[in-house]
């Protein structure tokens, strides 16, 4: 075996009630990282392609962060080589920091004599994040890397195994990404490190009753707590024409809009594919008419698998 490549699906974090903890992954877009075997116990950045601003040192890179921790750890003799294709887009929030250190180390871990589990990969991926974003959170990685709808460890927290979330059969995704980047950094610097007890209550009570709406398939229940109370408010204003573009999918029948991630991107959940179409198009309609030039949109189920070997 000379080379692996993984694909790392794109993830949708916070998942509006669930901020630092939900987070799932869709299929329909996503990074390729691919690597391959080297003599030495070191870690090179071959090629990057689909994006000029990401960093060729494999200290900074996302993708390869964790691989150096994993080579140190396990004391391997060899090291690897890494090529990635960009296909989420920067600053985003899409989980592109997340995909190329969840795409390396799952391509990496095919080499090693015993491979680790996800769990024990979890960490080396979480490395990445914090190179990426300067925070370790685990709210992309661990749907990127274990698949489907994940609560995941609080920033600062032992890392452990996160725990699934089933959603509906037939829930269906759409990402809508406005081309504007908006940094995690920046998304966070916005909100405040306080709330009011009545505001964490009703948001409390709409990520229970979320939750209960999955386990349940009640998609009534879910389209009446699918709604972000806290951090939706503080960081909607960085992003041009949110107001509109949640408007316009909610009109046309989405259970459900809000922020993905740390924004510019805009997810929504609905329950058919007619739907999904209506939603696609009105919401990237109200985009373009809020002045934002070029949009780019998705339709897409939930991912069950995450990460995966394509070759």
């Amino acid at each position: 075996m000379k080379l692996v490549k993984a694909f790392a699906p794109a993830t949708v974090a916070n998942v509006a009630v669930g901020f630092d903890l939900l987070g799932f992954p869709i299929d329909a877009v996503g990074d390729t990282v691919s690597v391959s075997k080297l003599k030495d116990p070191i870690v090179r950045v071959k090629a990057i392609s689909g994006s000029s601003k990401v960093p060729l040192d494999p200290h900074k890179n996302t993708a390869t962060v964790g691989l150096l921790a994993l080579i140190q750890d396990l004391n391997l003799s060899f090291g690897f080589e890494v090529s990635i294709r960009k296909g989420i887009p920067l600053s985003s929030g899409m989980g592109g920091s997340a995909a190329s250190a969840v795409g390396a180390i799952v391509a990496a871990n095919a080499f090693l004599s015993k491979p680790l589990s996800k769990t024990e990969l979890l960490k080396y991926a979480l490395l990445g994040e914090k190179a990426g974003t300067g925070v370790a959170h685990a709210d992309n990685i661990t749907p990127c890397l274990f698949g489907s709808m994940t609560i995941a460890s609080p920033p600062g927290e032992e890392v452990s195994e996160p725990t699934m979330i089933p959603v509906p059969k037939n829930i269906i995704c759409v990402l809508v990404h406005p081309e504007m980047e908006l940094s995690t950094r920046t998304s966070r610097s916005v909100l405040k490190s306080e709330m009011q007890l009545k505001d964490h209550t009703r948001q409390s009570a709409n990520l229970a009753h979320f939750i209960a709406g999955c386990y349940t398939s009640d998609l009534d229940l879910i389209e009446r707590s699918l709604h972000d109370l806290i951090i939706e408010p503080q960081r909607k204003h960085l992003i041009i024409g949110f107001d509109q573009v949640k408007s316009a999918a909610l009109k046309k029948g989405a259970l459900g809009c809000s922020i993905s991630g740390s924004g510019p991107s805009v997810f929504a959940w609905v329950s058919s594919k007619k739907t999904a179409l209506s939603v696609k198009e009105a919401m990237t309609e109200a985009f373009l008419k809020s002045g934002i030039k070029k949009v780019n949109a998705w339709i897409s189920p939930i991912s069950k698998q995450g990460a995966k070997i394509i070759s």
